[in-house]
């Protein structure tokens, strides 16, 4: 067994359409917030920013929009940054997408986003 196990489970909700980028290169990046309710309602919801790369991205830009609800297995990191105003070291909590699975759709859903989902439900990340 590996010394080194990082790995996180999310079930949640975007909480907007998914930013996506095309590079040069070919490779996609498509990037999210996801909402995690808590058993008791009188507890915020908890947001995680993920990111995601290659075939996994592409599922997210045709199948995840806001409102849709995904189970994610991925990598737990941090975003580092100088910031541009005053020079100090900024980060913030990530998590890489490695698999994800759509659970179900926004609830304003059309039919035809119901039926292209079922095509798409299990994506493994390239690396």
């Amino acid at each position: 067994m590996s010394e080194y196990l990082n790995r996180i489970t999310i079930v949640g909700r975007c909480g907007q359409d998914p930013e996506i980028r095309y590079f040069e290169s070919g490779s996609v990046k498509a990037s999210i917030s996801v909402a995690v309710r808590p058993p008791y309602k009188s507890e915020n919801a908890l947001w995680f920013d993920l990111i995601a790369w290659g075939s996994t991205a592409e599922v997210i830009a045709n199948y995840v929009k806001k409102g849709t609800q995904i189970a994610i297995v991925g990598e737990f990191g941090f975003d580092r940054w100088t910031d541009k105003n005053s020079g100090a070291m900024r980060s913030k909590p990530i998590v890489t997408v490695q698999t994800i699975e759509l659970l179900g759709s926004p609830k304003n859903e059309d039919k035809s986003y119901k039926e292209e989902k079922q095509t798409a439900s299990i994506a493994n990340a390239n690396y």
